[in-house]
């Protein structure tokens, strides 16, 4: 990682009244050098997962940028929300900088991708305790954006502890610790030197996909199976090879099947360690017959990160009970928001 330079902090030295006088004064203390400082982004990122959220997508029908961007980020003032940037905002409508890495959600293996919600100029994402407390400000209505989609989530409630998703299992296993800042700075928050515009450092790149779960077919299966194809004990968390939830999965022992979720997601080598991303879910229920996971995840790198952890898991037991149709990649705006797009 290249971080900020290092900056010099010159010790100031006392001055005596005989300073003027050879071999009377002590020498200047030298340079003090400071660890460079990690660049953080905004904290709904990295906050405690909520219990709810909503994501809008909107196209910009407006012939500039400020006005609607503003406009958006006052009404969504008062709410824990990110807003993001789509590569179709950088298609030469605006004198704006597209980040380096941004480019349009490809279709993987196994995707359906329906276009009525796929990608968008922009993305809002609203989060609280309640999905009731978004109802209302989490899909602000703008002069000069055109909403494209929208999603609501929850987390269900379950026995057990931790947050489960649609299928009975804990989410967020095996997250980098948010609460980390330096581990923060390497693996999600854009810095200083990575090559890309000044105004995305200390933004992160989001990456969104909505899943629907073939969940008949699942609930049909024993939990013996459901707790193969995931690699975890649906009751603890914990690792099949293990006992406690906090247990690293032992991946050279036949425990966990060779084609389980955990085993392929992350092999937990050197080289796989660098490529971890933070992960957040929330269940969707458009209907009685379509239920399933938004996933979101955030990195510094989507090649690096989620594309890499993407193309590891093709193939996996897991493939048959998902059907992913939509979502995109998108640019979590820095702290200082708008004003860090547009200036």
């Amino acid at each position: 990682m290249t971080g900020p330079r290092r900056r010099t902090v010159l010790a100031a030295g006392l001055t005596s009244a005989a300073a003027g006088l050879t071999g009377c004064s002590d020498p200047a203390p030298p340079p003090v050098q400071t660890a460079p400082s990690v660049l953080t982004g905004n904290p709904v990122v990295v906050a405690p997962v909520r219990r709810a959220a909503v994501l809008t997508a909107y196209d910009v029908t407006a012939a500039e940028l400020a006005a609607p961007l503003s406009a958006l980020e006052e009404r969504l003032r008062g709410t824990a929300a990110t807003i993001a940037v789509g590569a179709s905002l950088f298609d030469g409508r605006f004198p704006i900088d597209r980040p380096r890495l941004l480019s349009e959600m490809p279709a993987f293996r196994a995707d359906v991708p329906d276009p009525q919600w796929c990608h968008g100029d922009l993305l809002v994402q609203a989060v609280a305790d309640d999905l009731e407390q978004l109802r209302g400000p989490a899909r602000p209505s703008v002069p000069g954006l055109r909403r494209r989609w929208s999603i609501e989530g929850s987390h269900p409630s379950a026995p057990g502890p931790g947050i489960r998703n649609a299928f009975g299992f804990q989410e967020g296993l095996g997250n980098p610790d948010a609460a980390d800042r330096q581990l923060m700075g390497d693996l999600i928050w854009v810095q200083p030197g990575d090559g890309e515009p000044a105004w995305c450092t200390g933004g992160t790149y989001q990456v969104v996909r909505l899943i629907q779960m073939a969940m008949p077919t699942w609930d049909s299966d024993p939990v013996a199976e459901q707790e193969r194809v995931i690699g975890r004990y649906k009751d603890t968390g914990a690792p099949l090879s293990g006992q406690r939830q906090t247990d690293e999965p032992d991946l050279d022992g036949e425990a966990i099947a060779v084609d389980a979720h955990i085993r392929l997601a992350n092999p937990r080598t050197p080289d796989s360690m660098a490529h971890r991303i933070l992960r957040h879910g929330y269940t969707y229920r458009l209907s009685a017959e379509n239920t399933g996971q938004i996933f979101i995840c955030y990195q510094r790198d989507v090649e690096k990160g989620f594309t890499t952890i993407q193309r590891r898991l093709a193939g996996e037991a897991m493939e048959r009970y998902l059907l992913p149709f939509g979502g995109g990649y998108f640019f979590v705006l820095p702290p200082a928001g708008v004003r860090a797009l547009i200036g």
